[in-house]
């Protein structure tokens, strides 16, 4: 595949997935999903490769979920709702290593859901988490909602998906969501340590203690198949198309009237 939205590269024994959308933040559209599905798949079957770094382009963001302006009652793509995100966050879940969320700056919506989903997150002290679904019309029924709870906490998780607030990176790390936090400038160094770290050890014990993790919340898979039917049916109703309208026309919504 020739990636237009996201750059594949190698450093040592780590292959670094960069979604390269700088000028949406790093939203993902169909095609993102897509480049992403086969990168991280092409990366997870690599023999020489230890670890998986996820990260997005620029100084601004990570992911923020999404592209809104990729968004009419369903995304660009396909799937359920229009993105094949349920099998994003699967051959993430599925890869046979370590996948790393390498955080610098936002990381909203899908983008915090992705996080989440990764083994391991390593933030910029000026990133910032949280959930925006509520506010445009939409949610994710499953691994961004029943994992979230599993990471942080029942009530952190409630909190983060009712009241949609946004997080610094030092509160990410003291519920949970996020392993380390360091200052922007060290960001790379302190990823690239954690990889070089993971490299040295057995990949076939790390790969067994990875799917043993996993197995334990294995259950959300269906969780979030069923939910994503019926946040497809929300998405055609007048009340998620106003999120959308509204976010894209830079106004509060107006959910009830």
């Amino acid at each position: 595949m020739e990636y237009q939205d996201i750059i594949y590269e190698t450093r040592g024994a780590a292959a670094w997935i960069t979604i390269n959308r700088p000028e949406k933040y790093n939203a993902f559209r169909g095609q993102t999903c897509e480049e992403l599905i086969h990168a991280i798949g092409k990366a997870s079957w690599d023999k020489s490769v230890a670890a998986i770094v996820l990260t997005g382009a620029g100084p601004k963001a990570f992911c923020t979920g999404g592209d809104q302006s990729a968004h009419d009652g369903a995304y660009d793509g396909r799937g359920t709702i229009g993105l094949p995100v349920e099998e994003l966050q699967t051959v993430i879940r599925d890869a046979p290593k370590p996948v790393i969320a390498r955080v610098n700056g936002f990381a909203i919506g899908g983008g915090n859901v992705l996080v989440t989903c990764c083994d391991l997150a390593i933030a910029s002290s000026n990133a910032q988490f949280g959930q925006v679904g509520p506010k445009v019309g939409s949610v994710d029924p499953g691994f961004g909602t029943a994992l979230l709870a599993r990471v942080v906490g029942e009530k952190k998780a409630r909190e983060i998906w009712f009241l949609c607030r946004r997080y610094p990176a030092d509160e990410a790390l003291r519920m949970g969501l996020i392993n380390a936090v360091v200052p922007p400038e060290e960001l790379d160094e302190e990823v690239e340590r954690w990889c070089a770290e993971i490299a040295a050890l057995s990949p076939t014990a790390i790969s067994i203690a990875k799917k043993s993790f996993n197995l334990d919340s294995e259950s959300i898979r269906g969780i979030s198949a069923i939910g994503m039917q019926a946040l497809s049916l929300f998405y055609q109703t007048e009340e998620s198309k106003e999120g959308v309208k509204a976010f894209l026309e830079k106004r509060p919504a107006r959910f009830r009237g």
